[in-house]
């Protein structure tokens, strides 16, 4: 079996996903696609509810699957005012093109993105309550598969290393080997005191919700969560809201203060965050690199590729141990 992302998604039309809905679950409706990366994913709105129905990538562990789904049930259990989204039918197996398909119908959640909003630094310490709010819900919670290898996760930087190699620009490949390096040379000195837990590990702007009111509320996709060090969490938030400013300290330093304040971190941990925000920028253009030429058609998977390189080329001129010191104490 191929890796999940060398695998194709899933190419299921909008009859079809009908014709499935009709029979296995008794649900009709207006049917939209919506963009993915890896799986499929298709509003439903039947008039009365609405429910997001995930086709998932054939090369995708079913023990993920339920790793996702006893970590929404946990949040939950633990802070009532997350909303995330549950399983709301049986999950299906599908067959088509001598293929299997894991098919989930999913609650719905309403609300706008929060990379709709104005990313002032005020917002930025607001995502990072939130964020600290879920790390405090999922504090215990542990899962067989969240214990893997992969690529979106900060610590494994051998895997980042592999994957770098399909960055076309020997220039390009060796900016990446140098916060890698950094990476590398920094944190051995920090692990002693770097915690391990399960973590969503993608909050990013267009997986946080906000409400009518304008307070964020919600988080969805679950699909890369891992077991790994906890810092990495707000690390991983850090690095995409670091893409929208010119001079992103003001705003990864008030996100990491509003993370802290609600989850608190040890010292080792608050100075380990820029190295795994750089770690993850580094992962995010060479995954690009990789997949844009297996899947040349989905332009969600170039989404933050420019902005990505614009920001590590900022950053390789900085002193990141002069960040990670300054970083430790405004968030303290």
């Amino acid at each position: 079996m191929f890796s999940i992302f060398e695998q194709p998604p899933p190419s299921f039309n909008a009859l079809e996903i009908s014709d499935i809905l009709d029979k296995e679950y008794s649900i009709s409706g207006s049917i939209t696609e919506l963009y993915s990366d890896r799986d499929q994913n298709f509003h439903v709105n039947d008039g009365g509810r609405e429910l997001i129905i995930k086709v998932s990538n054939p090369a995708e562990e079913r023990s993920t699957l339920d790793l996702q789904e006893f970590a929404s049930n946990y949040i939950s259990m633990n802070d009532t005012k997350i909303k995330v989204p549950k399983l709301a039918g049986k999950i299906l197996a599908v067959e088509k093109d001598e293929i299997t398909f894991l098919i989930r119908p999913m609650t719905y959640i309403k609300g706008d993105f929060f990379h709709e909003i104005e990313p002032h630094f005020s917002n930025s310490n607001r995502l990072g309550n939130f964020i600290g709010r879920l790390s405090g819900s999922l504090k215990g919670f542990d899962h067989p598969g969240a214990h893997r290898k992969f690529e979106w996760d900060a610590r494994q930087i051998d895997m980042i290393h592999d994957i770098s190699k399909h960055i076309g620009s020997n220039r390009d490949r060796i900016l990446v080997d140098h916060f890698l390096d950094q990476v590398e040379n920094k944190i051995p000195s920090l692990v002693k005191e770097l915690r391990m837990s399960v973590i969503h590990n993608d909050g990013n702007d267009h997986n946080i919700l906000i409400n009518n009111e304008g307070k964020i509320n919600g988080i969805i996709d679950f699909g890369d969560m891992v077991y790994t060090f906890q810092s990495i969490e707000p690390a991983v938030a850090m690095a995409y809201i670091a893409l929208k400013h010119n001079d992103p300290f003001p705003s990864i330093a008030s996100m990491l203060k509003g993370y802290h304040s609600t989850f608190p971190l040890h010292q080792s941990e608050l100075a380990s965050t820029i190295y795994f925000m750089c770690a993850r920028l580094c992962i995010t253009v060479s995954m690009a690199a990789w997949r844009k030429r297996l899947f040349p058609d989905n332009k969600y998977l170039t989404i933050s590729e420019a902005p990505a390189w614009r920001l590590l080329r900022f950053m390789e001129k900085k002193n990141l141990e002069e960040w990670s010191s300054r970083l430790v104490e405004y968030a303290n």
